[in-house]
C-alpha cells in the first residue's frame, strides 16, 4: 500500500507533496504519540512547529 502512496506523490507536474510524521511524547504516560500527515512541502515547516 506504501508504494502506491509514494507513487503518486512524484507525479510530474503536479504540486510537490512530502508525507511527515511527527513524534511527541505523552507527558501524563511518558507513551510516544505519532502525528502522519501528507502536506504540500513548503508547509512541512509548519507543522513541524505547531
Amino acid at each position: 500500500m506504501a508504494k502506491k502512496v509514494v507513487a503518486t506523490l512524484k507525479k510530474e507536474g503536479s504540486v510537490m507533496y512530502s508525507r511527515v510524521i511527527k513524534m511527541s511524547r505523552s507527558e501524563k504516560s511518558g507513551a510516544y504519540t505519532f502525528e502522519e500527515k501528507i502536506i504540500n512541502k513548503d508547509q512541512s515547516a509548519d507543522f513541524f512547529k505547531g
